[in-house]
């Protein structure tokens, strides 16, 4: 049984893992399964936004969800919904099979990160939650970095339909792990704190001896939605999915087929991005962390993430600006690890603001993201097919992180929503 808050950390980081590697995985097999399938650009465009539309939907009423119901059963339920889309995807025979394959697979991952901000939020103390955010974050980044060399080597071997049989049994197992090991609430040992949630010394007390309660949470959802914060982070989150999602559904075919990337090349140009923003979500939960006990949670929560989101969208201009496969790689890797430097503020906040309802107000804010997400797909799809030119959309997507560092500096961290 998990008794203390880092092992229960490492299972949220393998399941960033499993996450993404499920994930991305249909972006690194995408010229191949568009050339199996005969799906045009602006096609592939909409399988990729029928995960996201899911995925954003569902964000609320999975966080929601895992709030009041408990994340033990909640996370064991979508992992294994999800894991099983996995493979039901390998077995997709054209365009209407992969989409409705894709949207119910979204519905799944969409419980993921509010769930996982839900656990982080009950077992360990505010001074540590941008670095767990930090650690949950990366270890996505890591997943979309070895999806190359797991999915590449499959699809050469046995094709590209055995990778997502095998990356959904790995889901399965982490399920069962997880049921059978996590409990809802920290147990009275000398390495679990208080959940951070607790009110009172009473709650805390009460919280620590209880082994594995699940006590309802009603949600204010009229505070909620009369909070001025509350559609800031909405908005900002937006925009900045905006740009990040290329990198989860466009970003191989870009780098294939808009920049000439063949197939032994395109591992290190996927991985490497995806080690950047590793890097990034590490750095960016010590940071914020660091910089908000010294300085306040504004300086640690807003100066770092506006600024991140600033000078990535300088970078993803000059990716698309300046020709050439090594500068778009560079160029590119920089953003991606930049711009993350402030997702595990942006998912502190959620904390700092949401106290008990954080996975909520997490859930709401990854919903606006993939609506941004969505857009994004298709959009990108659709500029591609028109202009024949891949590069393009990116400086629609520079002007959108541009736009997300400039509502970041509007969100009052110190200003809880309830």
């Amino acid at each position: 049984m998990m008794k203390n808050r880092h092992t229960i950390l490492t299972m949220l980081v393998l399941l960033g893992m499993v996450t993404f590697l499920d994930r991305i995985n249909i972006s690194v097999a995408g010229s191949s399964i568009m050339h199996d399938l005969h799906l045009s650009a602006s096609q592939w465009g909409w399988v990729q936004s029928a995960f996201i539309l899911s995925y954003g939907l569902m964000q609320i009423p999975m966080g929601a969800f895992g709030d009041r119901h408990g994340h033990r059963k909640v996370l064991t339920l979508i992992v294994m919904w999800w894991s099983l889309f996995t493979c039901f995807t390998g077995m997709a025979g054209g365009l209407a099979s992969l989409i409705a394959i894709r949207f119910l697979f979204g519905i799944g991952e969409a419980g993921s990160s509010p769930c996982s901000t839900g656990v982080i939020s009950r077992w360990f103390p505010k001074e540590e939650v941008g670095k767990a955010q930090g650690y949950v974050w990366a270890a996505s980044r890591m997943g979309g970095a070895l999806t190359p060399f797991v999915v590449i080597p499959v699809m050469a071997w046995m094709g590209w339909r055995s990778a997502f049989y095998l990356l959904g049994v790995l889901g399965m197992v982490w399920a069962a792990v997880w049921y059978f090991c996590y409990r809802d609430r920290p147990v009275a040992t000398g390495d679990s704190p208080a959940p951070t949630t607790a009110t009172s010394s009473d709650e805390a007390s009460s919280a620590t001896k209880t082994k594995d309660t699940s006590a309802k949470v009603s949600i204010p959802w009229h505070k909620i939605l009369h909070s001025s914060q509350f559609w800031i982070i909405c908005a900002m989150y937006f925009f900045y999915a905006f740009g990040s999602w290329f990198f989860f559904s466009w970003f191989p075919t870009f780098m294939e087929l808009g920049r000439g990337f063949d197939k032994s090349e395109l591992t290190y140009a996927v991985a490497v991005p995806f080690v950047m923003s590793m890097i990034g979500n590490i750095s960016g939960g010590y940071l914020t962390d660091r910089l908000s006990s010294r300085y306040g949670v504004s300086i640690g929560r807003k100066a770092l993430g506006s600024t991140s989101l600033a000078v990535s969208a300088v970078c993803m201009f000059l990716a698309a600006f300046i020709p050439g496969k090594m500068a778009v790689f560079v160029f590119l890797s920089l953003c991606f690890g930049i711009f993350d430097l402030m997702l595990p503020s942006a998912w502190a906040l959620c904390i700092d603001i949401g106290k008990q309802h954080a996975g909520t107000i997490s859930g709401a804010m990854n919903t606006a993201g993939n609506i941004g997400g969505f857009f994004c797909g298709i959009i990108f799809g659709i500029l591609v097919e028109s202009s024949g030119n891949y590069n393009l959309p990116l400086y629609m997507i520079a002007v959108m992180l541009l736009i997300s560092a400039v509502l970041f500096t509007f969100i009052k961290p110190n200003k809880p929503i309830v």
